[in-house]
């Protein structure tokens, strides 16, 4: 995705002709569906990605502009350390390396205090203790959390598999939260706000405020309305450890695309999915002679493919897939969760190294005004390339992302003149706010360049410019979350609108469900 002005990146065309038959179509080539690819092709099946943009990335991706490269969303990887969900998807597919650093953790600047969010976790303990209030009813509340984030980042690390839809799913969850830790899934129905008011903590800005703002960067939700568990793993992703690659997305997905592409996978990127029709034979049963089980229509030709996992957004899928079950399907769902979805706005600046000079922090949130809602620059992320990486920026420069969620209400319906103006001056407000922390950011910006839901409509089609999956609630998410597996076998659904939604984190697992699944209906051990 590039912001509306700017240069786009080319579409990167194959001259070959596609291929008549892959085992496994994929459609979508963001982080979900790129590693449920990978996965299945280092396990041994033929597969091809189709990928609309020029290149892979989809939410999770970067554009290129004057020698920067500027994450248009995701600007870290969470959980890749060894022994983390992304670690296991290195090392099951057998990736290279990653040239990575972890991240010591970000500043959150509140309207009167500063936290710095380790990603040690004793001195994060120390921290939030020391300036968010340390009482009895606080050391108990964290506990309670923290208990909830790390039962619950061991299943997810254990691939647990929501919604529960068969027997075996049921026990294989029972395995992964533990017996004895099975009476913690009573949480499910509680949200962070009940958590809180138990303790009698929700009416104390600061930490209110401060999870609200974790929170709504995680789960995309309010602290009232964000599912407890869910929640206590979103406010504790520094301690399943951050990690960016040197160039940023760009240096990450470079290392992804070789490897997948080393493996004999097939990525045709400028190459739009405009239908999938189902033929009726399945992975696994096909015999030489026998129709495969889907044909992929695309704007350059079609490919039969035994089986199919989209990983487009659900809307997307749902036409794409016009016609058939998969459709009828979805359509409850995305009645329900038209209401809960949400954008961004991101400034993207290049700027000369001392403009960003004196933090020891790349990364920082800020907070304006405790009485505001959140959003809309009330809440924002600023992301700066780390010194030196010159994949990211020229020598003596560095790359810099300011984001923050936006409604997409808003947006719709604007005029050209409209729109250019709400551009202009939200962009210039998230700088203006971005120099409580570099004060002279933004004076002799090289690159300056404002995305918005606009944007992200136009480069990776997400409908109305919704990005990064509904906000969760009790009635959206876990038990009652879209599910991967669909009403046509077969074909299964991944990526930040299906279970459990939502960062680098979430499409890593869910892409291992998936690819799990799908090797099971081919025969294959995963």
């Amino acid at each position: 995705m590039a912001p509306v002005g700017s240069s786009r990146t080319p579409t990167r065309t194959r001259s070959r002709d596609l291929p008549r038959h892959r085992d496994v179509a994929v459609l979508g080539g963001g982080l979900a569906g790129l590693a449920t690819a990978l996965r299945l092709q280092a396990a041994g099946l033929s597969t091809i990605v189709f990928e609309a943009h020029g290149h892979a990335g989809g939410c999770a991706g970067y554009f290129r502009h004057r020698g920067f490269s500027f994450d248009v969303g995701a600007t870290t990887l969470v959980d890749f350390a060894p022994g983390g969900v992304g670690d296991e998807l290195l090392t099951t597919t057998g990736a290279p390396e990653l040239d990575a650093e972890q991240l010591p953790g970000y500043v959150a600047w509140l309207p009167d205090r500063v936290v710095t969010l380790h990603r040690e976790q004793s001195r994060w303990h120390a921290e939030r203790l020391r300036t968010l209030g340390d009482t009895r009813a606080h050391r108990r509340f964290w506990a309670e959390l923290d208990r909830l984030a790390e039962v619950f980042w061991a299943a997810s690390r254990s691939g647990i598999r929501l919604p529960v839809r068969t027997p075996g799913d049921a026990l294989h969850d029972l395995r992964a939260v533990g017996l004895r830790h099975l009476p913690l899934v009573r949480h499910l129905g509680r949200t962070m706000g009940d958590a809180l008011r138990a303790h009698g903590l929700r009416d104390q800005d600061s930490l209110v405020s401060l999870l609200g703002m974790l929170v709504e960067d995680t789960v995309h939700s309010t602290v009232d309305r964000a599912p407890l568990i869910n929640a206590a793993l979103g406010v504790t992703i520094r301690g399943a450890g951050l990690t960016r690659h040197r160039g940023g997305m760009h240096g990450f997905w470079r290392v992804l695309v070789g490897h997948y592409r080393a493996l004999g996978g097939d990525l045709r990127t400028g190459c739009r999915v405009e239908r999938v029709a189902h033929r009726g034979s399945l992975l696994g049963q096909r015999r030489d002679g026998d129709a495969a089980g889907y044909t992929v229509h695309t704007a350059r030709g079609d490919v039969a493919a035994s089986a199919v996992v989209s990983a487009l957004p659900a809307p997307i899928t749902a036409q794409v897939a016009a016609g058939t079950p998969v459709a009828a399907g979805l359509r409850p769902y995305l009645e329900r969760d038209e209401p809960d979805l949400g954008g961004a706005v991101v400034v993207f600046l290049g700027v000369p190294e001392h403009e960003v000079a004196g933090q020891e922090f790349t990364h920082h949130q800020l907070m304006q005004d405790y009485a505001r809602p959140l959003g809309e620059g009330n809440n924002m992320f600023v992301s700066v390339s780390s010194p030196g990486d010159e994949v990211s920026a020229p020598p003596g420069h560095r790359a810099v992302m300011i984001s923050t969620h936006t409604e997409l209400a808003g947006w719709q319906g604007l005029s050209e003149p409209e729109y250019a103006a709400r551009k202009q001056e939200i962009g210039q407000r998230l700088i203006e706010h971005a120099r409580r922390v570099y004060p002279r950011l933004g004076e002799q910006a090289v690159v300056r360049q404002v995305g918005t839901p606009r944007s992200y409509e136009r480069f990776t089609r997400r409908p109305r410019g919704a990005v990064g999956g509904v906000r969760q609630t009790l009635r959206n998410s876990n038990q009652f979350a879209v599910p991967h597996r669909t009403a046509l076998p077969g074909f299964w659904q991944v990526g930040d609108t299906t279970w459990p939604g939502l960062g680098t984190v979430a499409c890593v697992l869910g892409s291992r469900l998936v690819a799990e699944d799908v090797l099971r209906g081919a025969g294959v051990r995963a």
